[in-house]
């Protein structure tokens, strides 16, 4: 069955290009990744072509110069991030979608990613990475989306294993572990591959 998949993070930098890159291999999804913000000449969607290749990915909507948050790196570009123009991609396949920065990021001062995903009506993958403060983090993230009513298909974690972290987590949330990504010195299509065949939802 074709499903589209929001990828979350707990805050920046959690991995959520890596976790969608295995999704998008372990579902022959499609990627769309709404909001590019900096690093234009190697975005998120040039790293899913590269650990994903088989993959098709559908252009953003909107690719900002500046790697900050979307509403202050469309201010710096003159630009107004508008939700018509935040449409989900028409495909027959599954569809990985993945955000720019965490659920409470603002899109524009009056607009955060959680109020569009709470338009979309879609289904989220938390995705969370162990580091000082990430059990605040990931538990107010799983609460923020219950409170929205936004369904939670389960985390995946990345980055050497806090077992202490990992079992606070599990059990206040009740969430379902999807996956655990280990500390990559280096991304490949390989390593890619290899964890999208642990991968099952």
């Amino acid at each position: 069955m074709n499903q589209k998949i929001i990828v979350a993070g707990i805050g920046t930098d959690t991995g959520k290009t890596v976790a969608s890159a295995i999704l998008c291999s372990a579902l022959k999804a499609d990627y769309w990744k709404p909001v590019q913000a900096g690093d234009l000449d190697n975005t998120d969607s040039h790293k899913i072509a590269r650990w994903s290749p088989d993959t098709f990915i559908h252009p953003e909507a909107y690719r900002l110069t500046q790697p900050m948050s979307p509403h202050a790196a469309a201010a710096i570009d003159h630009i107004t991030i508008e939700e018509s123009k935040l449409q989900i991609p028409a495909t027959e396949n599954s569809l990985i979608i993945e955000l720019a920065g965490g659920l409470m990021v603002p899109l524009r001062e009056d607009f955060l990613n959680i109020d569009w995903v709470a338009k979309t009506q879609l289904a989220v993958v938390l995705v969370a990475d162990y580091y000082l403060g990430s059990i605040n983090h990931t538990l107010l993230s799983l609460s923020l989306l219950k409170t929205r009513n936004i369904p939670v298909i389960g985390i995946i974690f990345n980055g050497e294993k806090n077992e202490s972290t990992f079992d606070v987590i599990m059990k206040r949330s009740g969430a379902k572990c999807l996956l655990e990504i280990n500390k990559e010195k280096e991304i490949t299509l390989e390593i890619i591959a290899n964890y999208a065949e642990q991968f099952h939802l």
